[in-house]
Parts: C-alpha cells; sequence; structure tokens
C-alpha cells in the first residue's frame, strides 16, 4: 500500500483551481477529493527512486473555502488519523474587489524536534501556523511568499549531518554538506516533515524562489568563483541535484494548471517510467546555460501582480558585462510588469536580494564591482575578488547596471495614468527587516506610486552581533560618508536613487505581510517571541508572534 511521504503542499490557487504536491512511498494514483464534491487526481512520476504527483482540481466555486482530503490509490492518507490540526481548506479567490494578505519572508533552518532547545529562538512560520489553528476562522494568509533559503545544502543540522555519515565518509568534500538528490531530500523530508509546517503549507497556497543556501552560499556570486567552483570534483553532481530538486520540490507548485499543461519538461517527465534522466540532462542544461531556462514566474491575485525574480541562477557573470539578470529575464521581467496597467493596482517584485540596502553596504558592494572590473587595475582587481567572497558583496548593488534597470523599470511602471498604487520589492537574504523608500534624483522621473523596499529576514535563523551592529551603522551618516569615498575611488557614477529607511533595522525571527484592498496597501511586521504561556494563541510551549510594526503604504 502507498504511503504519504511528504505533503501535501497547497500550492496554486485562483478563483476556481488549486494544485496539490505530495510524494507517495511507491507508484500510485494520487487524488484530492474537496467536501463541495470536486476532485482531481494524478499518477506519480519518478525521480530518482522518489515518487511524486501534483494533482489538479478544477471547478471550485470563486469565494469558498472548502476542506479537502488525499488518498493514494483509493486510501485516504491525508488528513493523518488523530491529527491535532484544523481540517485542511482550499480558500478560492474572491474576486477583483477582495482583500489579498501575502505574507513573506526568507531563510528557515529546519527546526529542530519540540524536545530539544532551538539554538536561534522560535520559528517564525511555525509560530503562524500555531496562531492559524488555534483559530482556523480568523486571519489568515492569502499567500505565503518563501523568498529564498527554504533548505540550507551547505549548513546542515546535527541529525542530518549523523545521517550523511551513516551512508558515506565525511572526510572527503563536501564533507557534510549535501553532496547529491538522496541527500537534497533529506533536507526537505527535515523541514516540511515539521508538523505545524506540514499543516500549514497545506493549507495555506505558497510561492517559492530560490537562494543561495539552497545549494551554496553566494551561489554564482563572479565568474571568478563559478570556475573556481566547477574546478572542484564534488560540483556538478551538487549543482545537479540542487537544481533537480529545487524544480521537483518548490518550481513545479508555483505554475498554474495552464503552465503546466504546457510544460514539456513536466510532460517528458510524467511519460517516462523513470524521469531521473530527462530532468537530470535539463539540470545539465541549465548549469551550462542559464539562459535556457526560466525560474522566475507571475502570479495574479485579483489586482495585485506579483513577480517572482530568479537573482541567482540568471545571472551574466563576465566582469566587464555583469547583469543580475541575463537579457532574456531582463526583457520578460520588464514585458511582466508593465502588462496591461490597468489592471494592476499594487505590483510585487520578489527577489531574494535586496534593491535597496544600507547606504554604505551599496556603495561598499559597487566600489567592489568596479575594483574586480579593473577601474584600479590588476593589483586591486585581485583584491576585490577576495573581499566580495569573503564579505558577502553580491547584492543588486554589486550589479550597478541591473541596479539602474531596476529603478528605470520601477520609475516606468509607477508612472503615467494607469500607475499602480504601489510598487513593492520583496526580499530577505540579510538576516534582518526594515523598509526602505527611495527618491529618484531626476523629480521629473519620480513615480507616483508608493514605492518601497520591503526587506524580511530571516524566518527561522540568526544573525551574529558584530553583523548587527554593522547593519546598524550602514544606514547612519558618517557610513554614507564613508560609502561615498569609497564610490569615488572606485570611480562609481552616483545612483540614480537615493533612499533613506522609514522602519527598522529589526532583528529576530520574523515575517511582514502586506493586506492589499482595492488601492489601498498595509504592512505589518511580526516576530516570534516566548511567552509565559500559551493561553494567547502562541504554541503550547508559550511562543507568540509579537507585532512590531504597521504602517499604511496607501491609504483607502
Amino acid at each position: 500500500m502507498a504511503e504519504l511521504c511528504l505533503g501535501p503542499l497547497l500550492r496554486y490557487v485562483d478563483g476556481s483551481s488549486a494544485t496539490f504536491w505530495v510524494e507517495a512511498s511507491r507508484p500510485c494514483t494520487a487524488e484530492v477529493r474537496c467536501a463541495d464534491g470536486t476532485s482531481g487526481s494524478a499518477p506519480t512520476f519518478q525521480v530518482a527512486g522518489h515518487h511524486y504527483a501534483l494533482v489538479p482540481v478544477s471547478g471550485l466555486t470563486p469565494g469558498t473555502v472548502t476542506a479537502y482530503e488525499v488518498l493514494l490509490d483509493d486510501v485516504t492518507v491525508w488528513p493523518l488519523p488523530d491529527s491535532a490540526f484544523p481540517p485542511s481548506v482550499v480558500r478560492t479567490s474572491a474576486g477583483d474587489e477582495a482583500a489579498v494578505r501575502v505574507t513573506f519572508g526568507s531563510c528557515r533552518w529546519a527546526a529542530p524536534p519540540a524536545d530539544e532547545k532551538d539554538p536561534v529562538g522560535p520559528d517564525a512560520l511555525d509560530t503562524l501556523a500555531a496562531r492559524i489553528a488555534a483559530s482556523p476562522d480568523g486571519e489568515r494568509p492569502d499567500v505565503l511568499l518563501l523568498l529564498g533559503d527554504q533548505v540550507y545544502a551547505d549548513e546542515v543540522s546535527d541529525a542530518t549531518r549523523a545521517w550523511i555519515a551513516s551512508r558515506r565518509g565525511l572526510a572527503d568534500p563536501p564533507g557534510h554538506q549535501v553532496a547529491d538528490y538522496e541527500e537534497y531530500t533529506r533536507l526537505y523530508y527535515e523541514s516540511w516533515l515539521d508538523p505545524e509546517i506540514r499543516w500549514l503549507l497545506s493549507t495555506v497556497p505558497s510561492c517559492m524562489i530560490f537562494d543561495d543556501h539552497d545549494v551554496i552560499d553566494d551561489w554564482n556570486t563572479s565568474d571568478a568563483w563559478l570556475k573556481d567552483i566547477r574546478a572542484t570534483p564534488w560540483w556538478r553532481e551538487r549543482i545537479l541535484s540542487g537544481l533537480m530538486s529545487y524544480w521537483v520540490h518548490q518550481h513545479l507548485g508555483n505554475l498554474s494548471p495552464d503552465e503546466l499543461a504546457e510544460n514539456l519538461l513536466y510532460a517528458a517527465v510524467r511519460e517516462t517510467p523513470d524521469g531521473t534522466d530527462v530532468l537530470r540532462a535539463f539540470a545539465a542544461q541549465a548549469d551550462a546555460d542559464p539562459a535556457s531556462v526560466r525560474w522566475s514566474y507571475r502570479r495574479d491575485f485579483g489586482r495585485t501582480r506579483v513577480l517572482m525574480v530568479d537573482s541567482r541562477a540568471a545571472r551574466v557573470l563576465d566582469e566587464q558585462d555583469r547583469a543580475m539578470l541575463d537579457p532574456g529575464e531582463s526583457a520578460w521581467l520588464r514585458e511582466q510588469a508593465l502588462d496591461a496597467p490597468e489592471s494592476c493596482d499594487h505590483l510585487l517584485i520578489g527577489t531574494s536580494l535586496p534593491w535597496l540596502l544600507p547606504p554604505l553596504i551599496h556603495q561598499a558592494e559597487a566600489w567592489d564591482a568596479a575594483l574586480c572590473r579593473g577601474e584600479r587595475g590588476a593589483r586591486w582587481a585581485r583584491f576585490g575578488e577576495r573581499l566580495r567572497r569573503t564579505a558577502d558583496l553580491e547584492h543588486w548593488a554589486a550589479f550597478p547596471d541591473s541596479f539602474e534597470e531596476l529603478a528605470d523599470l520601477i520609475a516606468d511602471v509607477g508612472s503615467g495614468e494607469h500607475a499602480p498604487a504601489t510598487v513593492c520589492v520583496l526580499s530577505g537574504d540579510v538576516h534582518h527587516a526594515y523598509v526602505a523608500e527611495p527618491v529618484w534624483a531626476e523629480s521629473a522621473r519620480q513615480p507616483a506610486a508608493r514605492v518601497a523596499q520591503l526587506t524580511c529576514s530571516p524566518v527561522h535563523n540568526s544573525v551574529p552581533p558584530q553583523i548587527r551592529l554593522g547593519f546598524r551603522f550602514g544606514w547612519s551618516r558618517l557610513a554614507r560618508g564613508l560609502g561615498n569615498r569609497l564610490a569615488r575611488h572606485g570611480r562609481c557614477a552616483p545612483p540614480s536613487v537615493d533612499w533613506n529607511r522609514s522602519g527598522g533595522p529589526w532583528f529576530g525571527n520574523q515575517l511582514m505581510t502586506l493586506t492589499l484592498r482595492g488601492r489601498s496597501a498595509s504592512l505589518r511586521l511580526e516576530k516570534a517571541v516566548q511567552t509565559r504561556g500559551g493561553s494567547d494563541g502562541g504554541t503550547a510551549g508559550g511562543v507568540r508572534l509579537r507585532t512590531v510594526r504597521e504602517s499604511v503604504l496607501a491609504p483607502q
């Protein structure tokens, strides 16, 4: 009999359809039956000895809440027997006029077992799940945007390290880091079998995009970095396994039923008894020619448009032509952002890496990019490459032309008769949260839309005290002065926008939520905190989400 290994994950949801991701223990037919009588089924497909299905359900009624169950070969496997959680449900969109709640964050180490001390504090997603479970008819997100580092292939837990050691020696590279597809699946089991996370992902739709730790720290930092890593004997298996596992566990669920029906790779994997070789060939091509695949995608929630942007694999790394996005990716982003402006009240650009950083860090990254480009000669270029890798100087600021292209795009989108009320760049990565708002140097370019960089990280991780001090200092007047000196040394052109923080920095395990209704927008930041008791809607261990900041981005 087939068993449910992982999932279900409720992924795509609109007004009348939904998709559900599951992993089973053997080949079977997965079926989702909803309480309103709708259902859908799909046979599993096989990758590296694992069996997955993405089950589409259509015919749902807009604006309804429907419980569902999952069956494998006609045997009910979800909800779990004696589950302490409420039924998993599908909430369909109620139309353009309904409010949309978008909760986002990034960087989540898997939480340890409940009987172990958590070294980085309470998990914000676990805590969100507990709050929703305690009041299932109360407020909940309409979608979770998970902006990278869903798993850490290079920083595994003690339990996973012991499991890896049981199947191979740790003396040879990559040591305790993940080496192959099977070890990647262990990361997803550890993260997504967490009871609170498993239930949360079964009942709240999610959109995901990778960042570096899903593969390796500072993935695609530079051309020199890529050449060095490709020279190692273990890298090829790591990158192919990383891309394969991401496609299976995260990317497929980002796609709508129509997109899945047109996806040739998905069809090819499903049509063969074992899709491993097909998917491996795809991953090899994606690694060799990143422009051959698009990981970015678009989702519309009523009149809110979400563009999830790949700011890792799509990079151009030639020092004389560096770009965060290759030309095709950049053209896609521009086309989607400017498409049908009359249908969009809010544009959300999800990119794992912040567009606007603390000014000192921005100028340091731009300066370093200039050094690596050779502005100060070969000796400075070698220094710049060492500094880039040591200090993680590889955000949008380290790709100056791409930074300016995004600024130009936002100005264009935010202007004109049909400009949205808000244009927000949603990011994570930097293990703290802040709000920054840009002002264009040319006043004629200043958008009518409210523009904000909203950064929220981590969901469950930590940041050393000295790094906290650095992030705080990076916004100061003195830091701006130091940054300007670096920029002059690197002969860097001044950016076309200036910006200040309007909130933060905030530290801890946290989540941001945008509530969008009509042309109004409000923002809430919540932090997972330990309490003395569990009667406040938190977990039994006395953890709750405390509101740190609430603000209005666009009034009603």
